[in-house]
């Protein structure tokens, strides 16, 4: 969905205009959903989606958030949160925009009206009745103008905290959809993401990006000896040791790459400060002790190897990868829980 709006800056400022326009001439309300459709439309992006909103306002029928729902489901796309998170953030920015304007509108709108009283006074003190009757019908239209931009500013401030509570949704969504619900670390979909941004990022200087990836050593036994639901209490315990080795500040981040695979981006790093990190982790997963719940009887330990690769001007998210999977296969040759580097 992200790569279907190609738009210049100055072509997606004159579609929201003409967006804006259009909702407001409708019932739904102002939020990222019916902004994506509004805009595919403005847009000419999308011919069934066109031809299917054509046929709802036929006669002038006001599409509501129903309708908006419908068309978006079935002309647009499922739900991608960091689009729509773009997009209520755009969305939020002309309201802000709108509320400073009609704010603006209705100061002035009662600074004229109290010059206005000033005016009529005066001219009732002087007995004109000619001037009086004009100057009160032009201090009643104020009235009515006042009334109007401060009812514009409520209705704007309103669809605003409408968005935030919209953004805050989504911004939950999003990340849910980034986290392995087992062991509460990033998932297969997290990690690519932050390995993308880690390596669009220059490095300090004298410093690179680095790639730890672990392997939890005969895990096929321990689910073949021990079933599954211990094979999950051990990938659960490896999450919480990643989360008491790793910094708290996020500045670390670890994911689960897939099955009893795990991935750690250091940013910013040198081979040695590196090789810590995953001697950390390797010792602390080293003195796990798995025991059964009701009898505490030690049922199993665990250990863990691991492949350190930094990333080298010409690396992409692929070889970078590549070459710390590399380094964790010879840890796994050379006897298991020790760290390798490519």
């Amino acid at each position: 969905m992200i790569l279907r709006y190609s738009q210049s800056k100055e072509q997606s400022a004159e579609l929201l205009r003409i967006v804006l326009a259009r909702m407001g001439q409708h019932d739904a309300a102002f939020n990222p959903l019916t902004y994506t459709v509004w805009f595919e439309y403005a847009a000419g992006i999308n011919t069934r989606l066109n031809h299917a909103m054509d046929l709802l306002m036929r006669g002038g029928r006001r599409l509501t958030d129903d309708d908006l729902l419908m068309l978006y489901q079935a002309h647009v796309a499922e739900l991608d949160p960091q689009a729509m998170h773009r997009i209520g953030n755009e969305l939020q920015k002309v309201m802000v925009t709108l509320a400073d304007a009609a704010g603006n509108t209705g100061n002035s709108a009662d600074q004229f009206s109290a010059q206005l009283d000033t005016l009529a006074a005066n001219l009732q003190t002087l007995n004109n009745q000619l001037m009086a009757p004009m100057v009160l019908q032009v201090m009643e239209s104020t009235v009515r103008m006042r009334s109007s931009a401060h009812a514009l500013e409520s209705d704007v401030k309103g669809s605003q905290s409408e968005i935030q509570r919209l953004q805050n949704e989504l911004n939950r969504v999003r990340d849910e959809s980034l986290i392995d619900t087992l062991t509460q670390v990033f998932n297969r979909k997290g990690f690519d993401q932050r390995l993308a941004a880690m390596l669009a990022r220059p490095a300090n200087e004298a410093r690179q990006h680095g790639l730890i990836m672990f392997d939890i050593d005969h895990f096929k036994a321990v689910n073949d000896t021990h079933g599954h639901l211990k094979g999950d209490r051990v990938l659960q315990a490896v999450g919480e040791v990643f989360r008491t080795c790793l910094p708290p500040d996020g500045t670390l981040s670890v994911a689960r790459y897939g099955g009893e695979e795990f991935a750690v981006l250091v940013p910013d790093t040198t081979l040695e400060e590196c090789l810590k990190v995953a001697e950390q982790v390797r010792a602390h997963t080293k003195a796990l002790k798995i025991r059964d719940r009701r009898t505490q009887a030690l049922v199993l330990t665990v250990t863990m190897s691991g492949g350190v690769a930094l990333a080298h001007p010409e690396d992409d998210t692929h070889s970078l990868t590549a070459r710390a999977d590399a380094a964790l296969y010879r840890s796994k040759q050379d006897g298991r829980d020790r760290i390798t580097c490519a």
